[in-house]
């Protein structure tokens, strides 16, 4: 059955709640991932500001971070007790909140308590919306759902930013930083408001006892092996942006090429979190890990001869390649995971993939040094490539939990 048949069979009461839990969901990664990316922009202003150094600076966003990534997990356990419609609200009033405590900070101290306060609230975001998606819509629909909710991250950490800057024009930071804040707490009132209580799905029926215990036991090592198709996507990933502007510094490019070069990555990951994910709802979970990591792979050792221009038109085909993945994985944590433990699950993915790209750069930066980036950009495709064969390994627990 394809997703457009599942949906126009769906009553119209059960379209109107999944419509407003997509809208809804994507509406706070919008908000969560701008404030993220917000504190770049702070950075300097802060460092004039405060007369801080770099190393104070990367404290900053180091704590903010932190608060994100660490609090997941048990931001999915307080969504398995008070629901996870109610934790997402109030985690976003928080991360408002904490914007709106940057604004009011005088000193050093009230600034890095008030990004803890903002990276506690957004640490509800990811795992909990998440969740929230997959309870909504069922089958295929929930990973083109998902990767739907996967593209909005992407322009909020291109508006939100915007938005901050030409605030910056008539305003000062202060109170502009504390008037974003305040977004966020006005959208907490709308996410209680809006956001559908959903039933949880009930278990599905066991044909047999055999099936049962093969269901369960797809689930008991399908989410591991996820997790580590996961990890090991982000931690390539981040070291191939890590060494991206260098590569193109040694083939001529200025520092505006550099920007534009990024951008244009940016841009093909934004579409490939969209376009990915229908494609994994056509062909399937592994096909399309097979095709995107493949393609990861050969753009970047593609990459290293070609000249520059050459290179910049490649980028976009990689970065859709490169971020499309994720939104394929992501999609396919419902299928390994009991409704009840969704919340509990996606904090667990999250925190393990965004661990992952925190430390991955630090790592392939020493292999950087040790052998020159041209050949660990080489070791980086090719890790790539590990993810093929787990996901051969994975692919008997996506059927059977299915």
């Amino acid at each position: 059955m394809t997703a457009s048949t599942e949906s126009a069979q769906l009553p119209t009461t059960r379209k109107s709640e999944e419509r407003r839990a997509l809208g809804v969901a994507c509406g706070a990664h919008v908000l969560h991932d701008g404030y993220t990316d917000l504190i770049y922009v702070m950075l300097p202003i802060w460092q004039s500001e405060f007369g801080l150094g770099f190393a104070a600076l990367g404290l900053m966003k180091t704590v903010f971070s932190g608060a994100l990534a660490g609090f997941q997990i048990p931001a999915g356990l307080l969504a398995e007790r008070f629901g996870a419609a109610l934790v997402l609200a109030l985690g976003t009033a928080l991360a408002g909140f904490g914007y709106c405590l940057a604004g009011l900070s005088t000193g050093v101290a009230l600034l890095v308590a008030a990004l803890f306060v903002g990276g506690l609230g957004a640490s509800t975001q990811h795992p909990l919306a998440s969740s929230l998606i997959a309870q909504a819509f069922s089958g295929t629909r929930s990973r083109t759902a998902l990767g739907t909710y996967n593209f909005a991250g992407d322009i909020g950490k291109m508006t939100l930013p915007a938005a901050a800057s030409l605030l910056f024009v008539v305003l000062p930071w202060r109170e502009a930083v504390a008037l974003l804040g305040g977004i966020g707490v006005l959208a907490a009132i709308g996410i209680d408001l809006v956001m559908p209580r959903l039933r949880e799905e009930p278990a599905a029926p066991r044909q047999t006892e055999g099936g049962g215990r093969a269901g369960g036991a797809a689930r008991a090592y399908g989410f591991p092996l996820l997790l580590s198709v996961g990890v090991i996507d982000s931690a390539t990933r981040m070291a191939f942006l890590t060494f991206l502007p260098f590569v193109l510094t040694a083939k001529g490019a200025s520092l505006p090429t550099v920007g534009l070069a990024l951008t244009l990555v940016f841009a093909g990951g934004a579409a490939g979190k969209l376009v990915c994910a229908y494609i994994g709802a056509r062909i399937g979970t592994v096909a399309t890990v097979w095709l995107t990591e493949t393609v990861t792979a050969l753009g970047i050792v593609a990459l290293l001869p070609l000249p520059l221009e050459l290179a910049l038109v490649l980028l976009p085909v990689v970065g859709v390649a490169l971020n499309g993945t994720s939104s394929v994985l992501y999609g396919s944590v419902p299928d390994l995971v009991e409704p009840a433990r969704r919340p509990r699950a996606f904090g667990i993915f999250y925190t393990g993939t965004i661990g992952a790209g925190a430390v991955s750069p630090a790592i392939y930066g020493l292999l950087g040094d040790a052998v020159g980036v041209p050949s660990a950009l080489v070791v980086v495709a090719a890790g790539v490539l590990i993810t093929l064969p787990i996901t051969l390994v994975l692919r008997p627990a996506l059927i059977n939990a299915s």
